[in-house]
């Protein structure tokens, strides 16, 4: 089961989000989008998204330095472990806390508002409350656990186990004797990857350059507009 959940599954998982993106977007690109419920309700969409979108690349920022840069780049550094997991516990707490209670507002829309309500697909419910739970329980680790019992250092087990899966060479053993909600944790985020290509989270792969260039649309009120014209 070790070698299953720590080398099979993860590579399971990241196959069928690249292959399936990739289907996605040759066969039907037409869905290949966020499908925005602004026109059903606004002003919920407002701050959940825009606490959720803000608090989550902090959150992945804060994943990159932890899991991908080696404990021997911060020690040459002068970076000790304390002062590192003190700044992690801190501001990653702050980023998850933003990204859960924007998750939070968008998941009471989605399920609250009728009109929000009936144009969602399983597929939405799915993927928002299955990131709610990655989210909540990376909080629980950040904000609770490792204030409570004492931060775990990851970056000597978990960090080394993904960095070898990116160079496939990945390490089972590293995982072996991880706290068992940390591989909860990272079970569920690889099950995230692996169903995004099926559902609106397939938009994080559109990174809206063109959108800095696009010309601003000009609105009108359209009673001003006649009224304007009839004084004319």
């Amino acid at each position: 089961m070790s070698q299953f959940w720590w080398i099979i599954y993860p590579y399971l998982a990241l196959s069928l989000m690249i292959i399936g993106s990739l289907y996605r977007y040759a066969h039907n690109p037409m869905s290949w989008g966020s499908r925005s419920s602004e026109l059903l309700e606004k002003r919920w969409l407002k701050w959940g998204s825009l606490l959720f979108h803000w608090g989550i690349l902090l959150v992945i920022v804060g994943h990159v330095m932890g899991l991908l840069v080696p404990m021997s780049v911060y020690t040459a550094l002068g970076i000790s472990a304390r002062f590192y997991h003190a700044n992690a516990d801190l501001m990653g707490g702050l980023a998850g806390l933003m990204t859960w209670v924007g998750l939070a507002i968008l998941l009471i829309r989605r399920f609250m508002n009728r009109r929000v309500r009936r144009n969602s697909s399983v597929s939405d419910f799915v993927a928002l409350g299955l990131l709610f739970i990655v989210v909540t329980t990376g909080d629980y680790l950040t904000i609770i656990r490792n204030n409570v019992v004492g931060p775990y250092e990851y970056r000597a087990t978990v960090g080394p186990w993904i960095r070898g899966l990116l160079v496939l060479h990945p390490n089972a053993t590293l995982m072996a004797h991880v706290p068992w909600l940390f591989q909860v944790h990272i079970i569920l985020a690889f099950l995230l990857f692996a169903i995004s290509p099926f559902t609106r989270l397939v938009h994080i792969w559109s990174i809206p350059l063109a959108y800095w260039r696009r010309v601003p649309i000009q609105y009108r009120d359209r009673m001003q507009y006649r009224h304007r014209r009839e004084a004319r």
